[in-house]
């Protein structure tokens, strides 16, 4: 997520490469980002040191949860004034406990598709947050996809929704797929118009004035096809399903960051 979110930051012109410096521990992580093709060599200038803070006006944590309180303790080398958190599960008061009093914070949770550029993100400023804080993070997390401002109360329920969002979209796939397969299409066919039906139907909703249900019914003509397969789907409850299923890892996150950190993963 890290890298994803520095090839978006400089992709996008948000900040020139000799303006980032990236923090590694892993020796193995580190001959990766400097390797033919890797994250250094597609951006000149940009450093990628052995885990040393280097001094910043920002930084971007983008490592596991358990290891946010060590780097955060840390982080009165840098000078940095902002700290934006992607890990996930660790709250808004254990980040400002941490970090410098001099620090602001602010909270974000990202997803998968973080990696091309088409993350949903949401995020929440600590106390010590002033509004040019927050735009300053957005700036950050936009440059990988849309972003949305909600209360930390609310970022177990992003967490259920958008954080594990991919996988049930997966599984939707995976089912259409084998749907296919078992009415003879071959895998690979089946496969690529699975993923072209998903793509085409997300940039849809995503024109102006389109909603779920207002393409649903433009596609369900009377005592069609569609009206057919949407009543078998209806009556095997996936519908309910699928709001349980959001349900049930938002509840997960909570009790998960109410011992420690948690993640969609998890």
């Amino acid at each position: 997520m890290g890298e994803a979110l520095v090839g978006g930051l400089l992709d996008a012109g948000w900040a020139k490469p000799s303006q980032v410096a990236v923090a590694e521990m892993s020796p193995a992580r580190r001959a990766e980002l400097g390797a033919p093709g890797g994250l250094a060599s597609r951006f000149d200038g940009l450093e990628v040191l052995d885990g040393e803070l280097a001094p910043a006006e920002g930084v971007v944590l983008a490592v596991k949860p358990g290891d946010v309180e060590s780097v955060c303790r840390n982080l009165a080398v840098t000078g940095a004034k902002r700290v934006l958190s992607i890990a996930a599960g660790v709250t808004l008061s254990d980040l400002q406990s941490w970090c410098p009093e001099t620090c602001a914070v602010v909270r974000a949770m990202p997803n998968m598709p973080a990696v091309v550029s088409t993350a949903a993100t949401a995020i929440v400023g600590g106390s010590r947050s002033e509004r040019s804080d927050v735009d300053w993070a957005a700036g950050i997390m936009s440059s990988v996809g849309l972003v949305v401002e909600v209360p930390e109360r609310l970022l177990d329920a992003v967490t259920g929704l958008s954080g594990s969002g991919p996988a049930y979209i997966a599984l939707v796939a995976e089912a259409m797929i084998e749907a296919g397969v078992l009415l003879g299409l071959p895998r690979s066919g089946a496969g690529d118009l699975v993923v072209q039906t998903l793509l085409g139907t997300a940039r849809m909703l995503a024109e102006p004035g389109q909603t779920p249900a207002a393409l649903r019914a433009a596609v369900t003509s009377p005592a069609s096809t569609t009206a057919s397969g949407l009543r078998e789907l209806e009556a095997g409850g996936v519908r309910s399903a699928f709001i349980e299923a959001v349900t049930a890892a938002s509840h997960r996150s909570r009790q998960l960051g109410s011992r420690g950190p948690a993640s969609p993963n998890a």
